[in-house]
């Protein structure tokens, strides 16, 4: 092998290495506020915090890194014992990756010279389709199909997969609006 080979490797294990940091980093991070904001036993914060993460996730990480959190973090938050049914989880998957996928989409576009533009129609885009996601899949499948529970436990549980599900992501989105600015010009002035 050659130099200019050595150092082609050397680069690209680089970034394999830092995909996994930063990956591992944010997994941690959506991990600790999961379990941080638990006991305070409101969805509306728990939630808004993980969709605010994904997020900066995607927005920051990439793509891969995304998708990676947003799939892995519902199955950690079960085996901690703060997830939902794991006939959820995967519902929650799709709900995670679908915010982040259009996120990436979306708020990496540029509407005239401001990404805040793209950014809020990333929040609105992904929110209502990350709503859509749950309430179908949760509401309208597992709650009535897949689950035999009573009547007031398949209440709570569709309660929590509805409304809430489109006004944490709102949130998330909205809060993401505000510091993604901020954070991609630190980090493009640091990186």
């Amino acid at each position: 092998m050659n130099e200019e080979d050595e150092t082609m490797d050397k680069k690209s294990m680089s970034k394999e290495v830092l995909w996994i940091t930063r990956t591992a980093i944010f997994l941690a991070l959506l991990v600790v506020t999961q379990v941080g904001t638990a006991s305070l036993g409101n969805t509306f914060i728990t939630g808004s915090a993980v969709n605010f993460i994904l997020i900066v996730c995607v927005m920051t990480c990439g793509l891969a890194s995304g998708m990676t959190i947003a799939a892995i973090s519902p199955i950690l938050a079960k085996l901690v014992g703060i997830g939902p049914l794991w006939a959820l989880i995967p519902f929650i998957i799709v709900g995670n990756v679908v915010l982040v996928v259009l996120w990436h989409i979306i708020g990496n576009k540029s509407f005239g010279d401001n990404k805040i533009g793209s950014y809020i129609v990333a929040a609105i885009v992904a929110a209502a389709a990350k709503f859509a996601v749950l309430f179908l899949g949760i509401v309208k499948i597992a709650v009535p199909v897949i689950l035999e529970l009573p009547q007031p436990q398949a209440t709570v549980i569709s309660g929590m997969f509805s409304l809430p599900q489109l006004v944490t992501a709102l949130i998330g989105g909205a809060i993401a609006i505000v510091v993604l600015p901020v954070l991609k010009k630190a980090i493009k002035v640091n990186g």
